[in-house]
């Protein structure tokens, strides 16, 4: 399947729409971004009350804010929070006062390697103010006293997340994770949060063998939010896959689960390969995003983790400069046909028993070789009838058919197709 301009050009329209808004793990940033995504596809929106215990962990306090600013003498704001939300070290506590540049600086952010970016930080659980600012702007910075306000609010509240549900011919559910809790960064969170919804949006003009649930929430405390809150159905979860970073121009990486050998790692790893993308495979580790939650020993669900350039692994990655100019059309769009290709190979990935088992069935007689006479691929469509035949035993699934035979996995499935309407195999 190749890459398409076209949606590619509106999640790049989508990432633009949701950059400017302030996400944390909480707050109005949060429902805000929920609102626009829910203009693409309808949203089940979830609000969790502060104080709420989820597994180990507390839904904290809601956090909102409305400006922020450092100001000179002259009343010139010098770092000012309506220019980016980067601006403010997130879950920031409101602030008022006046202080020497001296003692404001212990409260300021900056990246020395890089000194026209703004890095994002956040203090979520501990109670803290600051501002995040390029450091050619600080080193510019007289001496002398400074105006410092955050008008933020740390209040009982909740926390926000939401699901979009493509229902299946089975209930058996395929999960579709995306952390909705980074502010004004393009690549780590808004193309992976793009690429989610247009994946849903196609998804949902055909009936897929599984139910696809998506999953937009904060990260970390979101999708523990969620396991908490569905700790008795989550035996529905047969496959998952955990998107960020979804929009650079680097090579595709995929994580695999914590198990290693999970139905999904296997498909993402032929799909990968048969398409000859330039990729890399890389083993479960419990760092990262939201995968780690899913994987925890005590759910151990197949969720592994699809990237361009993984976690912190460039160096625009948690700064300014990750941005809409960082993240391209064409790279979103060659993430989603790869997550339509590997879950086009999940929804007919079957295992099925050879209803003639003992030698060879005579598939002429059947008319089953002359339906493929002027295919190009003759050949290896023949191949597959003979490799499904003889792995058709119950135990081999149709990838199991496509890795050991080398052929592609479609027309290992259409060679079942043809076999199944024969009536020589049954799943």
């Amino acid at each position: 399947m190749a890459p398409m301009t076209e949606p590619g050009e509106e999640m790049h329209g989508l990432v633009e729409r949701l950059y400017p808004l302030c996400r944390s793990i909480t707050g109005d940033g949060v429902r805000a971004t929920l609102d626009i995504v829910g203009e693409y596809i309808p949203l089940e929106v979830h609000e969790v009350p502060t104080g709420t215990q989820v597994l180990d962990w507390t839904v904290p306090q809601e956090w909102n804010i409305r400006d922020a600013y450092i100001a000179d003498s002259t009343g010139r704001r010098v770092v000012d929070f309506a220019e980016s939300s980067l601006h403010v070290l997130g879950y920031s506590v409101p602030v008022s006062a006046t202080m020497p540049l001296a003692e404001l600086r212990a409260h300021l952010h900056t990246l020395p390697d890089h000194p026209n970016w703004v890095p994002y930080r956040t203090s979520y659980y501990k109670p803290e103010w600051g501002f995040c600012l390029a450091q050619e702007t600080l080193d510019g910075l007289p001496e002398g006293d400074y105006e410092v306000r955050i008008d933020s609010t740390l209040a009982d509240g909740h926390l926000t997340y939401a699901e979009h549900v493509v229902p299946g011919q089975v209930a058996d559910e395929v999960i579709v994770s995306c952390h909705t809790c980074h502010p004004s960064l393009a690549n780590d969170n808004l193309a992976g949060i793009a690429v989610a919804t247009f994946l849903a949006r196609q998804l949902a003009r055909e009936t897929p063998y599984y139910t696809y649930r998506f999953i937009f929430a904060p990260g970390t405390i979101g999708a523990i939010t969620w396991l908490a809150r569905n700790a008795e159905r989550v035996d529905r979860v047969k496959h998952g896959l955990v998107l960020a970073c979804a929009g650079d121009r680097g090579q595709l990486t995929y994580k695999r689960s914590r198990r290693g050998d999970a139905e999904i790692d296997r498909v993402l790893r032929h799909v990968l390969a048969a398409s000859e993308r330039p990729h890399s495979i890389t083993e479960f580790t419990p760092y990262g995003y939201d995968e780690r939650q899913y994987c925890s020993p005590g759910f151990n669900l197949g969720v592994g983790s699809l990237t361009r350039t993984p976690y912190a692994g460039y160096p625009e990655y948690h700064t300014s400069a990750d941005n809409p100019d960082f993240v391209s059309p064409e790279a979103m769009a060659d993430t989603l046909a790869v997550c339509r290709e590997a879950f086009a190979v999940l929804d007919r990935n079957r295992r099925y028993v050879n209803l003639s088992p003992y030698g060879e069935p005579q598939l002429g007689r059947r008319g089953l070789y002359d339906a493929l006479g002027g295919r190009s691929d003759t050949k290896q469509a023949q191949m597959a009838m003979l490799w499904v035949l003889n792995l058709s035993d119950g135990e081999h699934s149709l990838l199991d058919v496509a890795e050991r035979s080398g052929l592609p996995f479609d027309t290992v499935a259409a060679a079942a197709d043809a076999l199944r309407g024969a009536d020589l195999v049954k799943e």
